[in-house]
């Protein structure tokens, strides 16, 4: 009698496991060596940003020139940001950074060895942080444009969102305390330090982070400045250098103007910060004095402001996970909006725990919507125009914030601070409507789709 077979095997019923979502690409060891460097040179910003007005107030008491020490600060993105980014885009932007920040450091030597002679005086001081600001324009403009070149461009976020989680903490709660204890000991300790700073900063930068950045030009620029070299004569290559720079230039700015995303973008980002400097350049008498509305004392002003930092770092680590969940216009479009509602409070609630709560949040919504913004440009512009567009873009940028202060201070003493602040608050809002009319998500996704497609064999 032979043995029954055996009933066939029945495939298993039991549902699949769901799929994991991949984990998230690691940012990387170039990138590590960048955001170091940057926290350096950031410590290095903090403490200069708080040192240079204390060592002016032993220098003198003229308000004119104060006030020129400040507009110090801001000028050479006036003057320099657009030309700045076409030089980016042409050199290595790694070794333009150690360029920027070898030349800083031997300029707050400079600055240290004149406070140790006792030859330091306010002019001087001021071409100091004029000469930094114009250091500072060339290294941040080679930092933000080297960032796709380090990271996945889906973690561009998370990225943008470290390097401003670090400047805030290098610049506010490492940077001002540590200035403030520097002075103590001797203004030239505080450059010194500064020049340290720097130095070790550029060291970084060129140690850990190895290989070429320069981005080479797009095919129609090397062809027409190949044509143009080779029709001219023996001084052609100094004339065609200089018109190829101002065709990068114009290349630059005439792709920020025509884009249907980025020309909305810089236009609200230009109106806001003018708005906001005018808030803040007169804030402090709302918030400080025995007459002021909240009635705060000259210590307890900084410990408010300290809340806008830590709202920030919180942001920065926050970024890429909001950006995920809501996508890029309504995540900046949100961020925004709440961000200027929130300026009314302080002027309906003039208390100092007010204040503090709400810089936090302030610091909060602005790092996100800052954060989601950075990315955005970086993946729509290519990147060989990332120098150009984004100088081109921080002159339109911060070229109003010293209008803002002069006007927020005009308004003040005319009328009143309240219609300042609400003031800036209405002004912001319609800068806010502009962008959510001119913006639409299904816009961004078309051209982000052109902009990350692989380039045609």
């Amino acid at each position: 009698m032979s043995a029954s077979a055996a009933p066939p095997a029945t495939p298993s019923t039991a549902p699949a496991a769901p799929e994991q979502p991949p984990a998230p690409a690691p940012l990387g060891r170039p990138f590590a060596a960048q955001l170091t460097s940057t926290g350096l040179a950031n410590l290095g910003d903090g403490v200069l940003a708080t040192l240079a007005p204390l060592v002016a107030l032993g220098l003198t008491t003229s308000p004119t020139q104060i006030g020129l020490l400040t507009a110090a600060t801001w000028l050479p993105w006036l003057l320099l940001g657009i030309a700045a980014g076409a030089i980016i885009d042409r050199v290595d932007r790694r070794r333009a950074q150690v360029v920027a920040l070898a030349v800083r450091a031997a300029l707050l030597g400079t600055a240290a060895a004149l406070v140790a002679a006792d030859a330091l005086t306010m002019p001087l001081l001021v071409l100091v942080v004029l000469a930094y600001g114009a250091t500072e324009v060339f290294a941040d403009l080679g930092a933000t444009a080297i960032v796709p070149d380090l990271v996945p461009t889906d973690r561009l976020s998370a990225a943008n969102g470290r390097i401003v989680g670090v400047q805030q903490v290098a610049n506010s709660f490492l940077g001002a305390p540590l200035a403030g204890a520097l002075i103590v000991v001797g203004a030239g300790l505080g450059f010194g330090v500064s020049a340290a700073l720097a130095a070790l900063a550029a060291v970084t930068l060129a140690v850990g982070l190895r290989g070429s950045y320069r981005r080479v030009a797009d095919e129609a620029t090397t062809r027409t400045t190949t044509r143009t070299t080779t029709a001219i004569d023996d001084a052609a290559p100094t004339r065609s250098a200089v018109r190829t720079g101002l065709t990068q230039v114009r290349d630059g700015l005439a792709f920020l103007v025509r884009h249907p995303v980025l020309r909305p973008l810089v236009i609200t980002s230009g109106v806001l910060n003018m708005a906001s400097t005018g808030y803040f350049a007169v804030f402090v008498l709302w918030a400080v004095g025995p007459t002021s509305a909240a009635g705060l004392t000259q210590s307890q002003y900084p410990l408010i402001m300290v809340g806008f930092a830590a709202g920030a770092v919180a942001g920065s680590l926050l970024a890429e996970r909001v950006q995920r969940r809501f996508g890029e216009v309504p995540t900046i479009l949100g961020t925004l909006t709440a961000n200027v509602l929130l300026m009314a409070v302080p002027v309906l609630w003039p208390n100092g725990w007010v204040f503090a709560g709400t810089l936090a949040v302030l610091g909060l919504l602005n790092t996100i919507g800052n954060v989601v913004s950075m990315s955005l440009r970086q993946r729509l512009v290519p990147r060989h125009l990332l120098g150009r567009v984004g100088g081109a873009g921080r002159t339109l940028a911060f070229g109003l914030m010293p209008v803002g202060a002069v006007l927020g201070g005009v308004v003040a003493e005319r009328w009143s601070l309240p219609t300042t602040f609400l003031g800036a608050v209405v002004v912001s809002l319609a800068a806010c409507a502009y962008l959510a009319l001119t913006v639409r998500p299904s816009t961004v996704a078309a051209l982000l789709e052109r902009a990350e497609a692989p380039a045609p064999r």
